[in-house]
């Protein structure tokens, strides 16, 4: 994948994990990377279609996943497509808490861990500096 591929995923990111909403800015000693929706493993390919901006965290977790499992019934569903869904209607903020909203937003939280120790712990620091 070419750089001026990356450098397009991160402006139409706008620097922003597009999983967990974590801003560059916020963990500096971490650098974001450009993820493969669908890993290339499952067919996805270096189009721009396929590549979201991922905070390491919500990239290791996601590793090559296409689904998880819903929390309410196990129900085995796809994971949030960043490119093809909009973030606000599968998850919501309640204080430093990311809650999935639907079947895909509460896989999603539950396979990238989002709601761990660490990244609460963050999120809590980021809702002080900024208020």
């Amino acid at each position: 994948m070419g750089e001026a591929t990356k450098l397009l995923v991160r402006a139409r990111a706008g620097n922003r994990c597009e999983y967990c909403h974590s801003h560059q800015d916020d963990e500096p000693f971490f650098r974001f990377q450009v993820e493969h929706i669908i890993a290339k493993q499952h067919g996805g390919g270096d189009e721009d279609t396929n590549l979201a901006l991922a905070c390491p965290h919500c990239n290791l977790h996601k590793g090559p996943n296409l689904a998880g499992l819903d929390p309410f019934g196990d129900a085995l569903t796809p994971l949030f497509n960043p490119r093809e869904q909009r973030w606000e209607e599968d998850f919501a903020h309640r204080g430093p808490l990311i809650m999935g909203q639907t079947a895909v937003g509460r896989a999603t939280v539950r396979v990238l861990n989002m709601n761990d120790r660490i990244r609460l712990e963050l999120r809590v620091s980021v809702q002080a500096r900024t208020s």
